[in-house]
C-alpha cells in the first residue's frame, strides 16, 4: 500500500475552531472541509510543515500560534485512490484572534464550535483527527 504523509493542524481560538473549505483548484479532496494540511516534503519534521502550511494557507504567523497539542500519527485510508493510505500528524494550536488570509488552496473559512463540524462535508475521518487531539 502507497502512504503519503501528511500534517492537519487546527487552531483554536476560544471555543471556536478554525476550518477550510478547500478550492476546486487543489488535486485532492475538492471543496471539503478540512483543517490546515499539507505534504511533508522529503525528511522535513511535521512540526514545521505545520507552522509552514498554516502561514501559507490561513497568513497567520508563527508568533501568532501556540502548539496546544499533538499526537502519534494516524493512519487513514484514502476512498479517492486505491492501494493508498494517508499518514496524517496532527496539530492543535491556539491564536488569539488572527487575521486569516487564504491562498489559492481554499476558497472559505469559518470559525465553529466543534460540535457542528458534523454540520460540514468533510475530508476523510476529519472527527477522528480532531476528538484525538482534544
Amino acid at each position: 500500500m502507497r502512504s503519503t504523509k501528511i500534517v492537519t493542524s487546527f487552531i483554536k481560538d476560544n471555543d471556536k475552531l478554525l476550518i477550510l473549505k478547500r478550492s476546486n483548484k487543489v488535486k485532492s479532496m475538492k471543496e471539503l472541509w478540512g483543517g490546515i494540511s499539507g505534504m511533508i516534503e522529503g525528511d522535513e519534521e511535521p512540526l514545521e510543515r505545520a507552522k509552514i502550511e498554516i502561514l501559507e494557507e490561513a497568513g497567520i504567523v508563527e508568533e501568532k500560534i501556540t502548539l496546544v497539542k499533538s499526537i502519534k500519527e494516524m493512519r487513514v485510508s484514502s476512498p479517492q485512490y486505491e492501494n493508498h493510505e494517508w499518514e496524517i500528524f496532527p496539530f492543535l494550536f491556539e491564536s488569539k484572534n488572527p487575521d486569516v488570509k487564504l491562498n489559492w488552496e481554499n476558497s472559505e473559512f469559518k470559525w465553529i464550535k466543534v460540535e457542528e463540524l458534523k454540520n460540514y462535508e468533510t475530508v476523510p475521518s476529519l472527527d477522528k483527527v480532531l476528538f484525538n487531539l482534544l
